[in-house]
């Protein structure tokens, strides 16, 4: 048969449901093909450092230093600022890349269900007012003293040593500004 010429007719069907819209724009990120990219920050302020409380899996209901997934054609510093923007109204500057850390979840029968290559960051806040906004339930400033113990954040020692690598990092860049001689 010969169908040179015959119109072909192709049915799209719109689907509303988030899950598979997801996996339509390769977004999955429950359960992916790939591990994602995402950052992560370190935002200190006043001995404190910034922290989220998730909305959403995973970790819905942790708290968590603040960031996500890197969308298509977003650098990594476009990526952190967009982040922490929407998940706390803040408008920071990244000022290093602290380290990158690997999130691998596995499910109760060992197959992945989660796994991120997140980029750690230092960031300054530039402005805005606190407030969660986003998947964030909730944003805080957490004094660090004693967030080790702490019976509120419960953060995993990963997190906390990302924190201390973002303290001695400003420590380090506070003193070298100090020791810097000033044009007047």
């Amino acid at each position: 048969m010969d169908w040179r010429g015959a119109a072909t007719c192709c049915a799209v069907f719109y689907v509303k449901d988030p899950w598979m819209e997801r996996i339509a724009t390769g977004a999955q990120r429950e359960y992916p093909s790939t591990p994602r990219l995402a950052v992560g920050a370190v935002v200190l302020k006043d001995a404190c450092v910034l922290l989220v409380r998730r909305a959403r899996a995973p970790l819905a209901g942790e708290w968590s230093l603040p960031g996500g997934v890197v969308e298509l054609g977003e650098t990594l510093r476009q990526a952190i600022v967009r982040e922490i923007d929407e998940e706390t109204g803040l408008t920071v500057e990244p000022l290093a890349v602290l380290d990158t850390v690997e999130k691998i979840h596995r499910d109760s029968t060992g197959r992945v269900q989660y796994h991120y290559v997140l980029v750690e960051f230092l960031c300054a806040v530039l402005q805005g007012k606190l407030r969660p906004a986003s998947d964030a339930a909730d944003a805080h400033w957490a004094k660090i003293e004693g967030l080790q113990e702490s019976s509120e954040f419960r953060l995993s020692p990963e997190t906390l040593n990302i924190i201390e690598m973002g303290r001695v990092q400003q420590d380090s860049q506070s003193q070298r500004d100090k020791g810097s001689p000033r044009s007047e």
